[in-house]
Parts: structure tokens; sequence; C-alpha cells
């Protein structure tokens, strides 16, 4: 499959959770969306997906910044210790309310974050993060 129809969301909020997957389904209604509140469960579903023999699934990961346990940079540390093709195949967003400009930057000095997208989440957003994702790979949009 050559376009993006899997989301993942990480976020302790459940109703930011909940308001990302209506934004998504109404602008991509098939997509397969799975949300953890979580970070550490979210990051154990990637690698246990993803990670398998023969996935080649692509998803993008929404992925909050501020989060019991394990924050964004925490998990973007771990995330770096997989596979090459596993990283490939999750474009990851930051998804937050931080205005913060340190945040921003550390965001945008991260090879493995595409964009930082302020809270809440919008039909616009995910059209250009879908669409620059398949014009980036040369793919043609669904």
């Amino acid at each position: 499959m050559n376009y993006f129809n899997n989301f993942i969301i990480v976020d302790d909020d459940k109703i930011n959770n909940k308001l990302c997957k209506l934004v998504i389904e109404g602008v991509y209604p098939d997509a397969n969306i799975v949300d953890f509140t979580d970070p550490e469960e979210g990051f154990d579903f990637i690698v246990k997906k993803y990670a398998q023999p023969g996935n080649q699934d692509r998803a993008i990961l929404l992925l909050d910044i501020i989060m019991p346990i394990m924050d964004a940079w925490d998990f973007l540390e771990k995330f770096e210790e997989l596979a090459e093709d596993v990283k490939s195949r999750i474009k990851i967003y930051i998804l937050s309310s931080s205005v913060d400009k340190e945040d921003m930057i550390c965001a945008n000095n991260n090879k493995y974050v595409e964009y930082y997208l302020i809270k809440p989440l919008n039909a616009e957003s995910i059209h250009l993060m879908v669409h620059v994702l398949h014009k980036r790979l040369g793919w043609s949009d669904r």
C-alpha cells in the first residue's frame, strides 16, 4: 500500500485522542487509527506491529510532547534505536499545545520529526500531512 492510511496517536489526553480520531475519520473514513494514552504502550505497539518481518505498512504518528513516564523527547530517543526500515515507514508529527520556541526548535532539529503541529488537529492539517508525504515520496495522492 503506497499511501498512509494508518495513524497512531500518542497523547495522554483522552479527549484530544478522541478529537484526533474524529478529524482523521472525517478526512479518511477508511483510516486505521490506534491511540495510546501511555507512550510506552504506543512505542511497544510500533515495535510489535511495524518491526515484524515482511510488514511494509506505513503510518503517521501524532506525538504529544508533555506526557507522564515518557515525554516526546524520550520517545524519540527510543525510536532512534529501531531498525531503519521501521523508522522509514513511521512519519512523526509533533502535535502539541505548546507554543514554546524551544520545543519547536527541538522538534525541527530531530531528523525523525516531519513537522510541528499546534493542537487542535484539523482537517487541513491532515490533508497537508498526507499530501506532503506523498509528494516527498513521489507517490500520487489516492
